[in-house]
C-alpha cells in the first residue's frame, strides 16, 4: 500500500472489537511445536479477507522473533465468536490441533485479549505511512482544525 504523506485520522461508524492475539515460544529447539501454531494465522486471515460479511475488517501483524502479535478489528464481539466456533473455518482445525500437538506442554504459550470498543471512544493519527492498524479498517479522514489534537478527536473538551 502506498504511503499517506500527510496526517490521517481513522473513523468507524458504531461500536467495534479489537482482537489481539499472540504467541510466544517457549522452547524455540522445538520447531515442530511451535512452526504450525505460527503458520496457522495466515490462512485464517486471508479465509476472512475474502469474505466480507463475516465481519472481519483489518488485521495488522507484529513480529518480534519469539512473540508474534496479531491486532485483528471486528464489526462486533458476535462476528468474532462465530468465526471461531465455526467447525468449517480454517480456525476450527488449528485450534484442535493446537489442542492435540501442544495443549499446557510449556513449549508454545498462547493467548488474546478482547476488547468491546464504544463508537467514538478511541482516537488515532498515522502521518507518513501506509494505512495501519485501525486506519486499515475504517475511512481514515484528514486532520484538520476541528480534529488536530487526540482530546479533539476523542471528542473530549478541554
Amino acid at each position: 500500500m502506498p504511503t499517506i504523506n500527510r496526517r490521517v485520522t481513522a473513523r468507524i461508524e458504531g461500536d467495534f472489537v479489537v482482537f489481539i492475539i499472540g504467541m510466544r515460544v517457549n522452547k524455540p529447539w522445538k520447531l515442530h511445536k511451535w512452526l504450525p501454531v505460527f503458520m496457522a494465522m495466515p490462512p485464517m486471515v486471508a479465509e476472512l479477507e475474502k469474505d466480507p460479511e463475516s465481519g472481519f475488517l483489518a488485521a495488522e501483524q507484529f513480529i518480534n522473533p519469539l512473540k508474534p502479535v496479531l491486532v485483528q478489528y471486528w464489526r462486533s464481539f458476535e462476528a468474532l465468536e462465530k468465526y471461531a466456533r465455526d467447525r468449517d473455518s480454517k480456525h476450527w482445525p488449528a485450534w484442535q490441533q493446537f489442542n492435540k500437538r501442544v495443549a499446557s506442554n510449556g513449549d508454545v504459550g498462547i493467548g488474546h485479549e478482547t476488547y468491546k470498543v464504544a463508537a467514538g471512544q478511541y482516537e488515532c493519527i498515522y502521518n507518513n505511512m501506509p494505512p495501519a492498524g485501525l486506519g486499515k479498517a475504517a475511512a481514515r479522514l484528514d486532520v484538520g482544525e476541528t480534529n488536530a489534537s487526540a482530546a479533539e478527536r476523542m471528542g473530549v473538551t478541554q
